[in-house]
């Protein structure tokens, strides 16, 4: 419950800080928040809903595969030794390049459909899971595994019993950094391409000079990040009751 009062709390002040600004500038280049949520109905007859549809399979798709991809490779960096030895060098050569840069190359190999913003969202946050994956995994004491394969645990009960359950804290926290990366790519590969997703809707609106619809399409990227975020914290508490439970 503090949680929420809290929240509500930052948006009254976002609001009010977002307000002033409006007053202070009083001009078109800045409206004020009621004037833009008393334009969301004229935004919606805009396809809205079209537009915020696609930016979630976009976006659903890349965590997704980012997300199984990361795990994959983040926890047999660290299982398989050997394996990790060839996969660490890569990853810190590849990690730290501005993958943003090869969407040219992305849409030229791949077209300018949903494949290509997919492959190129992709591409910019596994790395971060497969290192917060492997970071975990790597913190789990040697002692645990030596007490199930005592017991005589396989591969397998080795995996569900400790590895996997222990990944899970560096998964959800290196998600929630992926995420945001994520919708800042989203934002930018939606301008190239496509006619629907919320980016290509502020871009648009802003090029229109409708301020009113840009300010509107920004509180919808907002929002969706806000609720995308809350439901990450709530699978991670679901995920990990485990440990209340301990």
């Amino acid at each position: 419950m503090g949680r929420v009062k809290m929240t509500g709390v930052a948006l009254l002040l976002l609001h009010g800080i977002w307000a002033l600004a409006a007053l202070a500038v009083h001009k078109a280049v800045l409206p004020t928040p009621w004037a833009v949520y008393a334009y969301f109905p004229q935004l919606a007859r805009q396809q809205l809903q079209w537009h915020l549809f696609f930016s979630l399979y976009r976006l659903g798709w890349s965590m997704a595969i980012a997300t199984v991809l990361g795990v994959v490779i983040g926890i047999a960096a660290v299982r398989l030794p050997r394996l990790g030895k060839v996969l660490d060098p890569l990853i810190y050569l590849t990690y730290p390049l501005p993958k943003i840069a090869l969407l040219p190359v992305v849409m030229l190999l791949f077209g300018l459909g949903d494949g290509s913003k997919i492959i190129l969202i992709t591409l910019i946050i596994v790395f971060q899971v497969i290192i917060g994956v492997r970071d975990a995994v790597r913190q789990i004491p040697s002692s645990l595994y030596q007490g199930l394969a005592v017991m005589g645990a396989n591969r397998w009960q080795t995996l569900r019993f400790v590895t996997w359950p222990a990944s899970l804290a560096g998964l959800f926290s290196a998600l929630r950094i992926a995420l945001g990366s994520a919708i800042a790519t989203l934002f930018f590969t939606e301008v190239y391409g496509t006619e629907y997703g919320i980016g290509y809707l502020i871009m648009d609106e802003w090029n229109r000079l409708d301020y009113l619809g840009m300010y509107g399409g920004i509180v919808v990227l907002a929002a969706l990040a806000f609720v995308l975020f809350a439901a990450l914290g709530g699978l991670e508490a679901w995920s990990s009751r485990w440990r209340r439970a301990a």
